[in-house]
Parts: C-alpha cells; structure tokens; sequence
C-alpha cells in the first residue's frame, strides 16, 4: 500500500515488504516460513557475511520514451531501497516530463496529459542520486535500465558512476534455471510472487526487490551467490557525485482503471506470449543476446514493428554489446523460434502468416525467409512427431496409412464427433483443410450427403473417402512423414537479415534441413541444439562429410562434389 511523504514521494514501512516472501511461501506450500539471518545478541546486527554496516540494494525500473538512449529519454521512474538482504526500506517513484512525446502508450500506459506538469529529471536527478549512491543497484533487464539512467545524468551535466550491480535477469540462469522465458512475470510466476501493474515503473520494482530478496535468501532454492552478498559492501566503496536535491512535487499515474485499455493483441503477440526464446539463441551466443529478444518481442507485442522501433534496434543492439553478426543470428533464430509456435497447432492462419511476413522485413529480412524458416519448423515437428508414431499392426486392414503432414478434410459428420476428430488430427501432425484438393489424402465423412462440394470434389479428384471410424483407426496409426529426396533438401535457402531494413545481402545456405544436420551432429556426437541456428562448424562439417560444395553458385548451393 503506498503512503506520500511529503515532498519527496512515496515510503513503505519495512515490515510489510519483510513478509512478502512469508506469504509466497505460503502460497506454495513451503513446510516452514523462511528463516532471515539470525541476529547477533551482543550486537543486534544480522549474523552473516556483513561485519560492518553497509547501505544494501537500490532496486530501480524506468519507463521510456522508446530504445534509443541517445534519443529517447526516461519518462517514469521507480527506486525502492533494501538492507544487505533484500528486505524493503523505502519505496519512491514519480512519472517524469520528457520534453516530447511520451512514445508507447500502448505499453506504458502513461499519455502526454500525464506527465504535462511532471519534474523534469535534471530536477530530480539530485533525489534519484541520493537514493542510489552507496548502494549497489538492482533492475530486470539492467542494462536497459542503467544505460537510460546514464544517459540522463548526461544530459543533466553529471556523470553517473559504474556501480555494482545485479541484474535479476541474468541471476535467473542461477537461481531460477529451468525457465523457457525470462521476462520479469515469468522470474515472478516462478517463485510465486505476484506482478501488480506490470509496465509502470512501481509495479515492475516491487516484483524485482520481492525477486531479489528470493534470490538472497538460502532458504528459497539455490543458495545465494558470494559475490552477490558482497556487492553492497563494494558498492559502498563507490564515490557518487555530489548532487544537491531539490524540494520536487512527485506526479504519480492514473490508477489502472482511469488509463485507456491497450489494444487488442493480434496474432504475432499471441505467438509471442509463450515464445521459448531460449530455443532461439544458438549455441554459444552471449547471454546478452536473450535480453535483447526480450525487449524485441516487447515491441512487437501490438502485433508490428514499426520503421521506428526497427531503426531501434540498432542503438538497442549496442546497448547489449552486440556485434552485427550477433544480431542476425539473433534475428534468425527469432525467426526460426515464432515459426516453430505458429505450426505447432498443425496449421498457420493467414492473420499469423501475414504478421510473420511483416515482422520477417522489418528485421530486413528477404521475402523468402518466411517460408522457409516455416518449411524447417514442419520438418521438425514432423520429425519430433514420427519418433512416436505407433507400427502398423500385422493385420492392418485400411491399406496405405496416413502420414505426418499430409492434409484431410471433413463432411457431414456429428458436430461434436467432427471437431473432436480434427482436433486429433491437428494433434497427430495432420492438415485439416476446408476443401478437397488434389493434395488431400482423404476426405472423412460419414456418407449422410453425397452431394456436399467437398464430396463432389473428392470423386473429382479420386480422393480416398473413409469413415469417422476408419478415420480414428488411421489417425491412431499415423506414419512418419516419407523422407525428402537429396535433390529437394539442396534447393532449401535461409536468406540473412541485414542491419538494416532498406538493405539486403546474399544469403546463407544450408546443405540440408536444419533437423537433418542436427540429427547427424547429433549422431557424430557433436553439441547442438533442437532448434535456433546451426553454427557455422555444423554446417561445414556436414558439407564436407557428404561431399558437398557450400560455394555459392549463381544463388543456389552448387552441386554435390563429384
């Protein structure tokens, strides 16, 4: 619950963060509330790795105009103050007047109106300082955060120190390692913690102290690491500038019910929810590379990426040292990644096609890359999906059976019989389609109408015509997907993004299916991942030991070595 203090902004008792993680353990269940550092009778001070005092934690998030640090600037900011251990001092926010647009309402949820009459932060600067010199600073995602808040020291005529830090999105690989994503609610889902108002500036720095405190308590998982006990006694140790602080009038956001409503997601944010962005790092890559996807698949929840946010991201990509070689990887197994989600249903929307399309140029991609980063995720999916396949009975009695892959359509039936069978034809790798082509392995119906389009079309084309019955039967037994042929794994190009959308440049080819080079990788005991791009070495290597030659030749890969 906030409380105002005049006139500096807001301030929460100690004692009510303290038993956060009581009610977390609570709600999971734990045998016994967690156990802070013993105090020490002759003292009174914690026993632990603190002899002398020392100030703690500054937890800080800000809100911003857009990615550029050069360009954009902080328009909310948030510092909650902690002890050595986590447990919740002070709490202080304040939107702030960025002398422009405020950029993604959308996100941020904060308009133009809100922030008129807000502080601009050269006269918050001297509070901001006060609440971060000693201490060593905390944010998710910290080199956003920090890089913002440097640039604004600048601007204001200081210089903002390197200061200890720990960033609660990198520590998640320690102390929460089994996670697909790593976004602020998925660390805070994973230890019970709860996220009120995501995306303002108060709301994300609660969750990332109450994140903090789990992760230095030894009691609540994997023990804490030495060196992020110690950051606030190296912290203590650093000179800050000295920066008078003026007598401001906080100006805080509207409750979430008086701010408009964001708009409605479209397909891409749907796909972009649960998103396992680890599959999308190759192998290798810095840890920086995740964060930077983190806040790429921000932007993109509104379903677009505009011209803006894609000239962004190469300020972005600096802000997380990252080469452009980097990138484009990162880009690639983005790619890669949001086309393993659209296919996992069995089908890909024209709405999920279309917003791939456009996400695909806008990261500078060539027309082409769409397909086939979606012809490598069906080649994969039916690969994962063959391995379970069932053998066909020695009696079996429906002739050829279905395949992984192949497309059916449906007739007539019962309602409820007909959408259970497409949902577990969906679910065993088949295409439920809505006609009857000459591609379609069979039509399912259960003969009440012979005269339906999709039946007349099925005599049209000789389509094999089976009962709902048989239908289960051939559903049950699914086969693998037959092989590609070497002829077709050549013709498969993954085209590269570029640093820029207005620009292109040759692409990289691969021999074969990605799936197919991983499984010989696999097999030669090399170290390579089920998804993300295949490192350069794999690649090569595979060439070499099928004879083929990785020159490029007039677009195409040349022909195998003779």
């Amino acid at each position: 619950m906030q409380r105002p203090v005049a006139p500096y902004g807001f301030a929460l008792e100690a004692g009510v963060a303290v038993g956060i993680l009581d009610r977390i353990r609570g709600r999971l269940g734990a045998a016994s509330s967690p156990q802070l550092p013993r105090q020490r009778p002759d003292t009174g001070q914690p026993a632990g790795p603190f002899a002398s005092p020392v100030s703690g934690f500054a937890v800080l998030d800000v809100e911003t105009t857009g990615l550029m640090t050069h360009r954009d600037r902080v328009v909310e900011v948030a510092v909650i103050t902690t002890d050595p251990y986590g447990r919740v001092i002070d709490e202080w926010t304040t939107l702030v007047n960025p002398d422009g647009p405020v950029g993604a309402t959308k996100i941020h949820g904060i308009a133009a109106a809100d922030v008129r009459r807000a502080p601009r932060f050269a006269e918050l600067i001297g509070e901001v300082n006060s609440r971060l010199s000693g201490r060593a600073l905390v944010a998710h995602n910290a080199r956003f955060d920090l890089a913002f808040l440097s640039r604004e020291y600048e601007r204001a005529g200081w210089t903002m120190p390197t200061c200890p830090h720990l960033c609660t999105f990198e520590a998640s690989w320690t102390y929460l390692p089994r996670l697909d994503r790593r976004r602020l609610s998925d660390c805070c889902w994973a230890t019970g913690i709860s996220l009120d108002n995501a995306h303002s500036a108060l709301g994300d720095a609660r969750a990332t102290a109450s994140l903090l405190m789990s992760y230095l308590d030894r009691n609540f998982g994997p023990s804490p690491k030495p060196d992020h006990l110690h950051l606030p006694a190296r912290a203590a140790e650093v000179a800050w500038p000295a920066i008078p602080r003026q007598a401001i009038s906080v100006t805080l956001r509207r409750p979430a019910s008086a701010r408009p409503l964001p708009a409605e997601s479209g397909a891409l944010a749907a796909l972009l929810d649960e998103l396992p962005l680890s599959s999308a790092i190759e192998e290798g890559a810095p840890t920086s590379t995740t964060g930077y996807l983190e806040l790429l698949a921000e932007v993109l929840e509104d379903g677009v990426l505009t011209d803006d946010e894609a000239a962004s991201l190469a300020s972005l990509a600096k802000t997380y040292s990252l080469s452009r070689e980097q990138v484009n990887a990162a880009h690639r197994g983005f790619l890669l990644a949001l086309a393993h989600k659209a296919i996992e249903d069995g089908k890909v929307t024209r709405d999920e096609r279309q917003e791939l399309l456009g996400a695909a140029q806008a990261l500078g991609f060539t027309d082409g890359i769409v397909k086939a980063v979606l012809d490598e995720a069906r080649t994969a999916l039916a690969e994962q999906r063959g391995k379970a396949c069932l053998p066909l009975p020695a009696s079996w009695p429906h002739g050829e059976p279905l395949r992984i892959g192949e497309g059916v359509a449906f007739t007539g039936c019962d309602e409820l019989l007909r959408a259970r069978l497409e949902g577990r034809a969906q679910a065993a790798g088949l295409r439920v389609t809505g006609s009857v082509s000459r591609k379609t392995a069979a039509l399912v119906t259960d003969g009440a109408d012979p005269h339906t389009t999709k039946a007349q079309a099925a005599r049209e084309f000789k389509t094999r015509v089976v009962t709902p019955d048989v239908f289960a039967d051939l559903v049950h037994f699914i086969q693998p997907a037959k092989t590609e042929t070497a002829a077709q794994t050549l013709t498969l190009t993954v085209p590269s993004p570029t640093a820029s959308p207005a620009a292109s440049t040759p692409g990289s080819f691969l021999p074969a299916p990605g799936p197919t080079i991983r499984a010989w990788a696999r097999a030669q005991g090399l170290p390579v991942g089920v998804r993300g791009r295949l490192a350069t070495e794999i690649v090569e290597a595979y060439a070499v030991a099928h004879g083929l030659d990785m020159k490029m030749n007039g677009g195409t890969p040349a022909a195998p070595a003779r």
